[in-house]
């Protein structure tokens, strides 16, 4: 047998398909593929059991004993232990050895109980059971026995038990409803498609009948990609290829809703599965007060080290002298008086390190914990931070950074969903440069039955000048007016045409002939806040969006019709694109490209329409804080959409780099638009967002706004919340100005602006809100921040980021506009990792700030509107912005007070115990004696454990007490007064 296939075979049966080759295929229901299709490669798949635990019954005792070892004392306190054994010292090997074991013991009981709930929890979830399909019958097992290639059937209100390709459902369109709240939080549901060629499959006995292949990826953590294909066999033909993506996906603790069944197939089962993969264990952050308490650790150890070396060397200066060396009553024995000196010396230096090792708090570690374990509850108790309108209370994730938030210097913040409510509504909308509002104000009243008004022609002149024209222009004003009512209509179609939106109890509307429809007001759900609120603004402008069925889009327009689209694709929105199109047919055969998106996004590739006019209203509504989007399409003919179809085939039906493929064929198509107008939405700020930033700036800490939106937008919104007052001065480094100057004159320009003004001054270092001093703002986008992120080769003008650092340095407050969220989390590294090493915080909703929420020393995630991930990714989480207040300057402000006296009295305590022993040293002659137990042992005691019991008592009753009050008060009106630096 050749050498490398044996090589190969056990490679693949140790290592695990995944480790050697980037996709999978997977046999549906385990059937062979016909022969001579393909060669019949059974592979291995873990099981579908979920394992959360840490530790097992065998390895619990040597993995929890290296992991508590690790830790400095913990070990220091064991070579002590070991010590005491194998010399003879002045104290019993009892005297360390029972407090190491009390640690250690405490501290594994309360790991194994924590530990031994997960693996509760994981046999529930293991043992729950599933259906699936054998030999054309339903049979049921635990869910842990699932494998790969399986084929599972899920009824209404269950959860997937692994992550499944969608078959067929019980629904005739084969799409079912889902919910995915335990993923990402969202609570909306999402729609799924089954297979084009098996939707059709509606029982046990013909899903079985299914020959089928399918190639996919190798299991990935992101939650919204997947990329594969399945190849349908029929009668022994070539397979039919059909590309699947996220759309097909069901997966892990998802819910299915609104439908009777469905059937898919496994495709990663246990750890494979994405929720799993997105379980995995974040980095361990520490706090500063943990990392000083280890300096303090090594000082000590170096003040022990030198109190056993000052008594060694004085204890043989005492011994120089025979009669001190030998007294009559202490002669040496045979063995003694051979033993080598230097020895000796290293034995008596470790009875010494012995005598003296409980300067070094063996339990400090213990009782941190469990203060920082118990005060986390301060937080969650807190009915001040209790949201009465969600019902959502503060979380706290992990108790181990509670003193940290007493000593943050910069907080980045997100803008939609944190400092604003991300409750959108529709503001208005600009067509053909004539804008239209929902409703009409008339004698101070809404008339809501008003489906617009004309803001631009409504003046009694125009109608004046009509009269006063020719015929001939008469007829061609006509002419124009027809083909802006015809534009007017095809924006409204585009905006109930080209979203993601779906309608709840869709079903009302079956059976109705066309003017039979009543003019209802539909429930919309989409994952998206902005694409509800165009859909409804479009609703009360006349045109309705009922829903989709069979492929088939309905909408209502102003004359109660019902007009039929049939969806024929669907270019999803993403952060790069920053657009989304969909391609409709209309009842009549006409195919329409339908595009919305940013207007950065839309305008280069729009070659017809009224530019000039929509870009001026949009420039307007982004100074005024609103959200704008653009509308633009273009007609098909049919030779051409047949090349389009080609085009996406071939991209979708690639294994790898699919998305890279999708993008360039979608760069290709949408081109040549004709503009139609735009949107605005509004996004209102939060409740008390200003008074929490102003707050937060008189503490002294720099609050820094990073966000997607445009820089107009998010100026406006600065302004609105009080980042930016009226007389700063507002630096750009922005891409405009970029091209005007080079990058290179622009940094050094800003960074004379900030230095000629702030060095001839005292600059308060604490509060950016000094009198006697310009404020300054700094707005960057993300173009710019690439620019100078990025490495340089010349080296002819200095580092950069150094100069960039030192212009946020004397800037009150920074816009970052247009971040990707990658870039988020590479500002909070840069600050972060300067010389400084300020502690940062950063705050957000949405999955788009995960990065930085982890970059930061603290993530505090918001529970708002677009999920919890952020939340679930945080270390701690609250219901609104205005909590951060309370949170960093009540709460962290005494976490820090607390443990700082903690730990600086245990280290205060142990040297008041063991000093009198190092002086008793001197009167017995450094015999490394220990101090009489009656009278000795009085001071320590009457010290060290008295004066903590007194302290206490005080402590709680006169101030302890005072402080939830005093802080409060304080923070309304002297927030200056509780710096935290």
């Amino acid at each position: 047998m050749d050498c490398s296939l044996l090589r190969t075979l056990v490679s693949r049966y140790c290592a695990g398909e995944e480790n050697w080759v980037d996709s999978r295929t997977i046999y549906v229901g385990h059937r062979e593929p016909p022969p001579g299709a393909e060669a019949y490669i059974p592979q291995r798949f873990p099981d579908n059991r979920i394992v959360s635990s840490k530790y097992t019954f065998w390895n619990f005792i040597p993995k929890n004993l290296f992991e508590q070892f690790r830790r400095i004392a913990n070990f220091y306190f064991l070579i002590i232990f070991l010590v005491q054994l194998i010399i003879d010292t002045p104290t019993s090997p009892v005297t360390s050895g029972l407090p190491l074991l009390f640690v250690i013991t405490v501290t594994a009981i309360k790991q194994g109980y924590e530990d031994w709930l997960r693996h509760k929890a994981d046999n529930a979830i293991n043992h729950c059971p599933v259906h699936f399909i054998q030999h054309g019958k339903l049979v049921r097992k635990q869910s842990r026995k699932l494998r790969v290639g399986d084929i599972v059937m899920v009824k209404e209100n269950e959860t997937f038990p692994c992550d499944l390709i969608f078959l067929s459902s019980s629904r005739g369109d084969g799409t079912c409803f889902v919910t995915t709240t335990s993923l990402d939080g969202e609570s909306s549901q999402k729609t799924y498609y089954a297979v084009q060629d098996t939707k059709a499959f509606h029982n046990e006995q013909e899903i079985d009948a299914l020959h089928a292949t399918i190639e996919c990826e190798q299991p990935q953590p992101d939650l919204y990609k997947f990329v594969g294909r399945i190849n349908v066999y029929h009668d022994r033909n070539e397979p039919v290829a059909r590309p699947l993506g996220s759309e097909n996906l069901l997966l892990r603790g998802a819910t299915l809703k609104n439908t009777e069944k469905i059937f898919g197939v496994a495709i990663y089962t246990g750890m494979e599965t994405k929720m799993a993969l997105n379980y995995q264990s974040k980095s361990q952050k520490r706090s500063a007060v943990e990392k000083s308490m280890n300096v303090f650790l090594v000082v000590y150890l170096c003040i022990l080290v030198s109190k056993a070396l000052i008594n060694t060397v004085l204890k043989y200066a005492w011994q120089s002298e025979p009669f001190r060396d030998e007294p009559w009553y202490n002669q040496k024995t045979e063995p003694d008086k051979k033993r080598n000196l230097f020895l000796q010396a290293f034995t008596d230096f470790l009875a010494f390190m012995v005598l003296f090792n409980y300067i070094i708090p063996v339990s400090m570690y213990v009782t941190v914990e469990m203060q920082k374990f118990l005060g986390s509850y301060f937080i969650a108790w807190d009915e001040e931070m209790f949201d009465e309108g969600t019902g959502e209370g503060p979380l706290v994730n992990t108790s181990d950074l509670n003193e940290e938030l007493g000593q943050i210097e910069y907080v980045f913040t997100d803008k939609t969903g944190t400092l604003t409510e991300n409750n959108m509504e529709f503001v208005e909308c600009c067509i053909e440069g004539h804008v239209y509002v929902p409703h009409v104000i008339c004698n101070g009243q809404i008339l809501h039955d008003c489906t617009g008004i004309d803001m631009i022609d409504s003046s009694p002149e125009s109608s004046e000048k009509e009269l006063s024209l020719p015929n001939h222009l008469k007829f061609y004003r006509k002419w124009l007016a027809g083909a802006a009512k015809e534009r007017e209509e095809l924006f409204f179609r585009a905006l109930c045409l080209c979203h993601t939106v779906q309608v709840k109890d869709d079903d009302s509307v079956d059976g109705l002939k066309k003017n039979q429809v009543p003019r209802r007001p539909c429930i919309y759900i989409s994952s998206s806040p902005d694409e509800v609120a165009l859909v409804e603004g479009i609703q009360r402008l006349g045109y309705t969006y009922l829903r989709l069925k069979e492929n088939y889009m309905e909408i209502l327009n102003r004359e109660n019709n019902i007009e039929r689209f049939e969806l024929l694709e669907v270019f999803s929105f993403d952060s790069v694109r920053r657009r989304m199109s969909v391609i409709v047919r209309s009842s009549i055969g006409d195919i329409f490209l339908f595009c919305k998106g940013a207007d950065s996004s839309i305008f280069p590739r729009v070659k017809e329409g009224k530019i000039d006019q929509v870009r001026a209203r949009v420039q307007r509504n982004a100074v005024e804080g609103l959200r704008t989007l653009c509308v633009a399409y273009k007609r098909l003919s049919a030779e051409e959409y047949r090349n389009v179809q080609k085009m996406l085939q071939s991209a979708k039906l690639a294994l790898q780099d699919r998305d890279k493929k999708l993008a360039e064929v979608y760069e290709k198509i949408e081109t040549d638009f004709i503009l139609l107008g735009a949107t605005a939405v509004e996004d209102r700020l939060q409740e008390k967002a200003a008074d929490t930033i102003e707050a937060l700036q008189k503490a002294g800490i720099k609050v820094w706004v990073l966000t997607g939106d445009k820089m107009e937008t998010a100026a406006a919104t600065c302004y609105a919340c009080k980042l930016f007052r009226r007389n700063t001065q507002i630096l750009e480094l922005t891409t405009k100005k970029i091209e005007e100057q080079s990058l290179h004159d622009v940094l050094f320009d800003l960074n004379k602006t900030v230095i000629r003004q702030n060095g001839s001054l005292t600059r308060d270092t604490f509060s950016g809100l000094s009198a006697d001093t310009q404020d300054y703002g700094l707005i960057i986008d993300g173009a710019a921040l690439s620019l100078i992120m990025k490495p340089r080769h010349d080296g002819s003008s200095g580092n950069y980021r150094e100069i960039f650092l030192n212009i946020c340095r004397n800037c009150t407050a920074v816009l970052c506009c247009r971040m990707a969220p990658l870039q988020k989390a590479q500002i909070v590294k840069l600050i972060k990792l300067s010389k400084e090493r300020p502690i940062t915080l950063a705050i957000g909703d949405g999955a788009n700030d995960v990065s930085m929420i982890l970059e930061a020393h603290v993530g505090i995630g918001v529970i708002g509107k677009e999920g919890r991930q952020a939340a679930r990714n945080s270390d701690y989480a609250i219901p609104k912005f205005k909590h951060l207040k309370k949170m960093l300057l009540v709460h962290g402000h005494l976490y820090y007070i607390r443990i700082s006296e903690l730990v600086q009295y245990f280290f205060y305590k142990n040297v008041c115990f063991i000093f009198p022993q190092f002086l008793y040293q001197f009167f017995c002659g450094f015999s490394q004696q220990v101090k009489g137990i009656q009278v000795g042992e009085l001071y320590p005691i009457s010290v060290s454990s008295c004066s903590g019991v007194f302290a206490s008592i005080l402590k709680e009753y006169n101030f302890g007490c005072l402080q939830k009050f005093t802080y409060s008060f304080l923070i309304k009106s002297h927030a200056e007064d509780l710096i935290l630096k």
